[in-house]
């Protein structure tokens, strides 16, 4: 299957948290905000699920750093996007993948919002279709912000070739603040996905950690 190289992208705390327990997400530092908007400039599109839309409301957009706007795509299998959402804005296009359970009226009400609605999957949005769908477009590389759940699910499928995590030198705990990695989880360690260290860098306050995959790409 030909599809776009991943680059899984987020900020935690040193307890591994991407939120509190009250929902607060603002983790990295400035210089590694800097290292985002440029990390969104240097590919064709980025990924988030409907869950980051509906907590975060974010952009998506290329705003700290001169560059072009990638093509925004949600994943959000009940097409649950609000119409108010930053990400229907005019300031990019717009991919929202649903799944077939996704109410009419509401594929209908995103297409006025002027996103291209993509369907695919029948209880959830097929991922690796959706990527297929994404390379036939021209989409190469891809940036993945998701939340928890997105992020256990484009693990799960071995959609993910590489994670680059900036870590902040908090501690917030919570047994409810969501982590890097959601989902069921695997039963074992060894089950596991299996990472490689490529680079250890210092970003303003943060500790970013580069990492490749092992089983994506490998001969």
């Amino acid at each position: 299957m030909a599809r776009p190289y991943v680059i899984l992208n987020a900020a935690m705390t040193l307890d591994g948290k991407i939120a509190t327990v009250a929902g607060d997400s603002r983790i990295s530092c400035e210089e590694d905000l800097d290292r985002i908007h440029e990390l969104r400039a240097s590919v064709d599109a980025v990924m988030v699920g409907v869950g980051t839309v509906l907590a975060d409301d974010p952009s998506l957009t290329v705003r700290r750093v001169c560059g072009k706007n990638p093509i925004r795509v949600v994943v959000d299998s009940l097409a649950k996007t609000p119409s108010d959402a930053k990400v229907l804005d005019s300031s990019a296009r717009t991919i929202v993948a649903v799944s077939k359970r996704a109410a009419e009226e509401d594929i209908e009400r995103l297409r006025r919002k002027g996103a291209l609605v993509m369907i695919g999957g029948e209880e959830e949005v097929n991922l690796p279709k959706l990527l297929e769908e994404l390379h036939a477009m021209g989409v190469r590389k891809l940036l993945l912000e998701g939340g928890s759940t997105l992020n256990w699910s484009m693990l799960r499928e071995g959609l993910v070739d590489e994670v680059r995590v900036a870590i902040a030198p908090r501690i917030v705990g919570g047994e409810a603040a969501r982590t890097l990695v959601g989902g069921a989880g695997f039963r074992s360690v060894s089950e596991g996905i299996e990472l490689e260290l490529v680079s250890v860098d210092r970003v303003g306050t943060d500790l970013l950690l580069t990492y490749r995959v092992k089983g994506c790409g490998d001969a």
